[in-house]
């Protein structure tokens, strides 16, 4: 009897944990149910962190970080010959790949590389992360800087963009290149989600600096985060609860990053912050205007969501919902002719894949040289599950095109 009821108690729990992972994905997703499996563990980890955030154990993204690092250190790799250092420029933490030095003295092209997270996750000495650069490192034969921007929610916006802008200043700088033996003719700024925000912001940023000795050549962003104008673009909407990056967690994201109040959850889901009756949203209204800036098929019947009435103080209280430095996309034209050559990445199941796509779009009609490397099949955060146990199919062919088009145009 009782080896029965253990029998039945184990067949009972299994059928819980296959409910709690089961999530529906489209017929295109590769490897659906590992993704699922990733997917469970990613929200029973949030989960967990949130009730000890509630029961004031501690601030759920620092638990959640704690938990996201300890995991990340089961497969950390060291390149063959490859030199590594961790420094500091201008007064933030850096590391440096530096590929064998070769018998002949050749400038190298090099890659400033930006880590994503929501702002608030992961890092540059984590083995996705490290494993990552290493690989860029020794395919491009390049020099990697990969930045360790402050997190939330210790530090918000405008801290990760001031440290990024500072560090990316701070290595561009001729005596610094020259140190490092880069090429200053051949280097680009890249990152992905959070960090591909940045890159942009950054790119941005310097593009307009007259007195930059320096400029990239290049930028690469994998599925960025560009915008928190819209909620329900056709990609918020199609992925509202998508693995990895459902929409409300991408909202409490932002909030995060500007240190908001998680009251206005709802409200920014409902887009109550842009609202016709919002006069700060007016001017930037037509930049993420996503029936003009997606095709059709991407639009497919999805409609705009735009309140006549809604919360003015959400603005007032966090008036860095619009601010170009937290949201590129809302840049001007102007600021966007100036751009590098540029590489974007967009992923079908994620609620970023409409930002990237826009952004695309604004700087092809501004001018500037594009590249939008869509894939059907893939997922949100995919590009550095590459290593054992969250090696995904997905992960590797992202990796691969991205470094090619570097290799090929760096």
């Amino acid at each position: 009897m009782k080896a029965a009821a253990a029998a039945v108690l184990l067949a009972g729990l299994l059928a819980l944990a296959a409910h709690y992972a089961y999530l529906p994905l489209p017929g295109t997703v590769s490897e659906p149910w590992r993704l699922m499996l990733l997917d469970a563990s990613f929200r029973a980890a949030q989960q967990t962190c949130n009730l000890a955030h509630y029961l004031g154990l501690g601030h759920h993204l620092r638990i959640l970080n704690f938990i996201i690092g300890t995991f990340d250190k089961l497969n950390h790799q060291h390149g063959e010959g490859m030199k590594i250092t961790d420094a500091q420029f201008d007064g933030v933490d850096i590391r440096v790949y530096e590929p064998p030095a070769k018998a002949e003295k050749i400038l190298r092209r090099s890659v400033v590389y930006i880590h994503g997270g929501g702002w608030a996750l992961s890092s540059t000495r984590g083995s996705f992360y490290n494993n990552l650069c290493l690989v860029m490192a020794e395919s491009l034969d390049a020099v990697v800087v990969s930045i360790e921007y402050r997190l939330v929610p210790d530090f918000h916006f405008p801290a990760q963009f001031d440290d990024v802008l500072h560090a990316t200043r701070h290595f561009m700088r001729p005596e610094v290149l020259a140190q490092y033996s880069v090429d200053p003719s051949r280097i680009a700024i890249s990152g992905d989600s959070a960090g591909g925000n940045l890159a942009a912001a950054v790119c941005q940023e310097m593009s307009q600096d007259q007195n930059e000795t320096s400029r990239f050549k290049l930028q690469a962003l994998i599925y960025p985060v560009l915008q928190a104008f819209d909620f329900n673009t056709p990609s918020y909407q199609q992925n509202e609860f998508a693995p990895v990056l459902p929409r409300f967690v991408m909202v409490k994201f932002w909030i995060d990053y500007f240190n908001g109040n998680y009251e206005f959850a709802q409200s920014l889901v409902v887009n109550n912050h842009t609202s016709l009756d919002v006069s700060q949203a007016s001017s930037f209204r037509d930049r993420v205007d996503w029936t003009s800036l997606i095709t059709p098929r991407l639009r497919k019947t999805y409609k705009l969501v735009t309140p006549a009435t809604g919360k003015v103080e959400i603005l007032q209280a966090i008036p860095s919902l619009l601010d170009v430095r937290a949201a590129p996309l809302l840049a001007e034209k102007q600021v966007l002719r100036l751009q590098p050559k540029t590489y974007i990445l967009t992923c079908e199941i994620d609620v970023l894949r409409d930002d990237g796509i826009m952004y695309a779009k604004r700087l092809e009609e501004a001018g500037v040289e594009i590249a939008l490397d869509h894939f059907e099949d893939c997922f949100h955060g995919c590009m550095i599950f590459t290593i054992w146990p969250t090696r995904f199919s997905a992960g590797i062919r992202t990796r691969d095109h991205y470094i090619k088009w570097l290799s090929e145009n760096l």
